[in-house]
């Protein structure tokens, strides 16, 4: 009996522990790869706590193995866009100033009712009063009202993250790369290299991070 808390305890640390490495997020808002570990982890570390005649390292080796190639995962995808984009997707407007999209909606799978739901679950009604709704990659849906101050801007377009040009968010600002080079000239900027985060909202005005160097804190 001893030898099974024991057991138990080493396990329910060990996972405590990778989970930890993961992150802090909730289980609900976990990215599709990271579920699959968190589900993996569970079946893995449930076997030898049941069966005492499975040595304990069976289930550590293969819980450390996922953790270790999430975390490569999670590092090659914070760097490589099309890694990132197989691996977790991307977010899917599903209205657009107060227009459903229904194209979108198709392709996602996700019908009307759903919608609704979802919308009442952030508090809005109607959707008349949504200007923005945005499915995350996690499945959750990011609803952005109306503002009733006609002078704020809606939902910005992320132009460009960690270095990378977003072409389809830069089409859909009415920019193009040449145009983002230019502005981000004026900041002393030489390349989107440098630049972490640039996003640009409905009026045309810029925000821009720039890349933290290296020795900086």
């Amino acid at each position: 009996m001893l030898i099974i808390v024991i057991r138990t305890l080493i396990l329910y640390l060990t996972v405590i522990i990778s989970l930890r490495i993961m992150g802090k997020r909730q289980i609900g808002e976990l990215q599709p790869s990271e579920l699959v570990v968190a589900i993996m982890i569970s079946d893995l570390a449930s076997v030898p706590m049941q069966a005492i005649d499975i040595p304990l390292i069976s289930g550590i080796v293969p819980v450390l193995t996922l953790i270790i190639a999430e975390v490569f995962m999670s590092f090659f995808g914070s760097r490589c866009k099309w890694f990132r984009k197989l691996l977790s997707g991307e977010p899917s407007i599903v209205i657009y100033k107060g227009v459903i999209n229904e194209k979108e909606l198709s392709r996602l799978r996700f019908n009307v009712n759903d919608l609704l739901e979802e919308l009442r679950l952030n508090g809005c009604c109607n959707i008349s009063d949504v200007e923005f709704a945005v499915l995350e990659t996690n499945g959750k849906l990011s609803v952005i009202p109306k503002s009733k101050d006609s002078s704020k801007t809606g939902l910005p377009y992320t132009v460009v993250s960690n270095g990378s040009y977003n072409d389809g968010e830069i089409r859909r600002a009415g920019l193009t790369r040449k145009s983002l080079d230019e502005r981000f000239s004026k900041f002393g900027i030489k390349s989107v290299r440098e630049v972490f985060l640039a996003s640009v909202d409905d009026s045309g005005e810029i925000f821009i991070q720039p890349k933290r160097k290296r020795g900086d804190k």
